[in-house]
């Protein structure tokens, strides 16, 4: 029933959308140059990678390892805020590599060192939006991300859904925790590394 949810959402939004996403894309283009669309390997269920899609934000590196801070947008900025980049991945939706609704993807090079119960996060699809991104988002810790998504897991149900529905909604409207403390988004913390 959740599958068929998807699907049917993500064939109804992509049409609706579709006019919004070509003027983002012809914006991109403009501003940004190609390529429009930013391709990044994730993890899925039961590990599974993928490639999400987004609308790309950034300007390309000047040098190799260029910081990602110093290739930001004023464009890119408000793509993000309104999490407009993400609408692509509808099209991740419809394919099966995620859901409306679950954890966030995260990178391969994270999920290699979650630790038994965080890769808890792999048991099911991941989402366009979470529990944990209605509830923080990147203003709180990997750690506490983690566990609101776990939370998720474990109380997933309609009336949740329907209750971060909404609450995406509310945060696209409102945008809030779309950057950590000091405008810094907090790395995945490795055991051993310090955090940056």
């Amino acid at each position: 029933m959740r599958r068929t949810l998807d699907v049917l959402v993500a064939v109804a939004a992509l049409l609706l959308l579709a006019p919004l996403v070509t003027a983002l894309a012809a914006l991109v283009a403009w501003r940004l140059g190609r390529p429009v669309l930013f391709r990044q390997v994730r993890v899925g269920r039961c590990g599974q990678e993928f490639a999400i899609v987004k609308l790309r934000t950034m300007r390309p590196e000047r040098w190799p390892g260029e910081p990602d801070a110093d290739r930001d947008t004023a464009l890119g900025h408000r793509l993000r805020a309104m999490s407009l980049d993400e609408l692509p991945q509808l099209w991740n939706v419809l394919r099966g590599d995620m859901s409306l609704i679950g954890p966030r993807p995260t990178l391969p090079e994270q999920v290699r060192h979650y630790s038994p119960r965080q890769a808890r996060r792999l048991e099911v699809r991941p989402g366009l939006t979470g529990w944990a991104q209605v509830n923080g988002r990147n203003s709180i810790s990997w750690p506490e991300r983690i566990e609101r998504d776990l939370y998720y897991i474990d109380n997933r149900s309609l009336v949740l859904d329907l209750i971060i529905a909404w609450r995406t909604v509310l945060q696209i409207l409102r945008p809030s925790g779309i950057y950590g403390e000091g405008g810094i988004n907090q790395g995945f913390p490795v055991p051993g590394e310090e955090v940056r």
